[in-house]
């Protein structure tokens, strides 16, 4: 096995560790009431806001296997971005789909073993109200390097890459405008080795949460310690789970 084929595999094996690390530095989630999703507004809860729920709800099926389930229910189409900055993602509109669509483009996005890449996008999308941000996430980066074998700062080996795959998000508006909203995704992450051969032992089914702020036009990334210290945490994701669904996690389509 050569060096990067060593490489690979020991990101597959450490990534587990070290995600936790990188995760500690955002904060946590909650769920998004489903019929903000696509909509002009994200009152929090289960208040009416503009637009239709991109799903049914989870009250009006029958009980019993037939009740709604992620799986059951039609998937979330994500929003792309309009445009972007130093490799980050922006452009997404003021509500509860947009924030969603932001989280996610960012967490598919991001430059995992490349700290000035990572910095780079990071200065564009964190909110100036939490500049700490910046520097725990480039310590995070380092940190996963070390763990593969690779010097604490640099580009990202060549044919060394992971892909990112986010399956399913659940989102909570933390204020009553909708302008800070908790989104934890349910992802999935694939290495691939310098010969562009395929992950035989992906890292899959992990989740994280974000606090995006809607912030100068753009969500923005957030730690502040008044939105923090709301967090809450959901059931475990389950594309065949009633409670998942209910709890309010959606499938992402991946198909536009």
């Amino acid at each position: 096995m050569d060096t990067h084929d060593r490489k690979a595999r020991l990101a597959r094996v450490r990534l587990a560790g070290i995600a936790v690390l990188t995760v500690g530095v955002l904060a946590a989630g909650g769920y998004l009431a489903v019929n903000t999703l696509t909509g002009d507004s994200t009152s929090p809860g289960g208040e009416s806001t503009a637009g239709q729920s991109p799903t049914p709800s989870p009250t009006s099926s029958a009980g019993g296997d037939n009740r709604m389930t992620p799986g059951k229910a039609k998937a979330v189409q994500l929003l792309k971005p309009k445009k972007s900055q130093d490799g980050a993602p922006l452009g997404f509109p003021k509500n509860g789909m947009g924030a969603i669509s932001a989280a996610v483009a960012y967490w598919e996005e991001y430059a995992w073993l490349d700290d000035a890449m990572a910095r780079r996008q990071l200065q564009v999308l964190v909110s100036p109200d939490s500049p700490q941000t910046i520097d725990k996430q480039v310590s995070a980066v380092r940190t996963l390097r070390e763990g593969v074998g690779l010097p604490p700062s640099g580009p990202a080996p060549a044919g060394v890459t992971f892909s990112t795959v986010v399956e399913a998000v659940r989102g909570k508006s933390l204020t009553k405008d909708g302008g800070v909203v908790q989104i934890w995704l349910e992802y999935d992450r694939y290495a691939t080795k310098p010969d562009g051969g395929g992950d035989d032992d992906p890292f899959k089914d992990q989740s994280t949460d974000i606090i995006m702020k809607w912030q100068d036009g753009e969500w923005r990334i957030t730690e502040e310690p008044q939105y923090v210290k709301l967090r809450t945490f959901p059931v475990s994701y389950d594309p065949t789970s009633v409670p998942a669904r209910q709890d309010g996690w959606l499938r992402v389509d991946h198909a536009n």
